[in-house]
């Protein structure tokens, strides 16, 4: 026998009941035996014993919507949209998006995965156990390839569950603009065939300016075909649909939400579409929060995520994302950490994430505090103290 035994344990929160104090985790090769109180702890023999000294332990955080593999750097639109400039007014002066796409096409896989190492190495030194990375940063077969390669390679090589998402309808490139249907064609036709091997899922951003719902479907569909599930950015910066349209098609999630309706929430409880809500990007645009209480509320499925990207989601901290969805979303403390952890795990079709209990993959984070509700009471604070992925150490203080 191998594994581990967490003791001491102040405050463990399972999701599969109430918090329990004085608590014990076992975990055996990649799995927990056990979560529960210490009073029935299994025998130490075989495992190295771990005394978390009246820490609090948590799942490990699933973050279900990153475009973390990108080259370049878009500090100065951030202080453009501090100076009034909107991102729609910014994306059409050639900014927003396509400044990373020209970046990051110049980049070679390596500095690719050079960078987006070191910014997942930040996500699993703050708890971090599992995430989503998406392409889209490339909008040509060539550059959508690369990211996707680098991010697979990530989940080899570091200590983190990767799922993939092909985003080649991000937006619409320079050399295609006077030939719109030109590029869905190539998205659909060459594109997903190629990225199917490579993705678990295909998104599109539904939004005026980027691609309408007509266009979505017509993609998705596409996509179907050769496996691959939809996730839809929708109602992000407008009403357009969006939400509408991953109800209709059963898709994996729908990301953003900030201008969602009751109607679309009830639309997406109904169809059980995990709703994947980025508190950091309005709160970088500073627009208004996702109706993350009403989703809740009508039954939703609900995520948290960092959407980390280099114009309007800089961030790499859970943590910080929980602590905006309490404080401006106005989600509880509770639910936030829930949607952190298990409801980005549904989010991902990972059902043996985001929850401590007996048959469960062993991914958690040791917080250096006697509670999680110190999550979002100190944001400024990475509060991780250690992080188990798979059973093993990927980070400990």
């Amino acid at each position: 026998m191998s594994g581990l035994l967490l003791t001491g344990i102040g405050h463990l929160t399972t999701h599969d009941g109430d918090p329990i104090t004085d608590a014990v985790v076992a975990i055996d090769e990649t799995t927990i035996t056990y979560a529960g109180s210490e009073s029935d702890s299994p025998a130490q023999e075989g495992r190295e014993l771990v005394d978390c000294e009246g820490r609090a332990v948590i799942p490990g955080f699933v973050d279900a919507h990153t475009h973390l593999v990108f080259a370049g750097d878009r500090s100065d639109e951030f202080a453009r949209r501090l100076s009034g400039e909107s991102y729609a007014d910014i994306a059409a002066s050639g900014g927003g998006i396509l400044s990373t796409v020209s970046a990051t096409r110049a980049a070679s896989e390596e500095q690719l995965f050079d960078l987006g190492a070191a910014r997942v190495w930040n996500m699993i030194r703050s708890g971090t156990t599992t995430l989503e990375i998406k392409s889209g940063y490339g909008l040509d077969l060539t550059t959508e390839l690369r990211l996707l390669r680098v991010a697979r390679r990530i989940g080899e090589e570091l200590p983190v569950t990767v799922r993939t998402t092909f985003l080649g309808a991000h937006s619409v490139p320079v050399e295609f603009r006077s030939d719109r249907d030109g590029y869905i064609d190539l998205v659909t036709d060459e594109m997903i065939p190629a990225a199917a091997a490579l993705a678990d899922y295909c998104d599109v951003f539904v939004e005026q300016g980027a691609f309408s719902v007509e266009e979505a479907r017509r993609i998705l569909e596409a996509a179907k075909v050769k496996g691959l599930q939809g996730r839809v950015h929708a109602e992000q910066l407008s009403h357009g649909g969006g939400a509408a349209l991953a109800a209709e098609l059963g898709a994996a999630s729908a990301d953003h939400l900030d201008h969602a309706t009751e109607e679309d929430a009830s639309a997406l409880a109904d169809a059980g579409v995990t709703t994947v809500l980025v508190p950091g990007a309005s709160y970088s645009l500073r627009s208004s929060q996702a109706p993350g209480p009403m989703l809740w509320d009508a039954g939703c499925i609900v995520a948290l995520a960092t959407d980390c990207n280099p114009g309007t989601s800089y961030l790499e901290s859970m943590g910080l994302v929980i602590s905006l969805a309490v404080v401006e979303m106005g989600l509880s403390a509770n639910q936030a950490l829930w949607a952190a952890t298990r409801g980005g795990a549904l989010s991902l079709g990972l059902p043996d994430r985001g929850l401590l209990a007996r048959g469960q993959m062993a991914d958690l984070a040791i917080i250096d505090a006697p509670t999680p509700t110190h999550i979002p009471y100190r944001p400024a604070t990475n509060l991780a103290w250690a992080t188990i992925q798979g059973g093993e150490w990927a980070h400990r203080s």
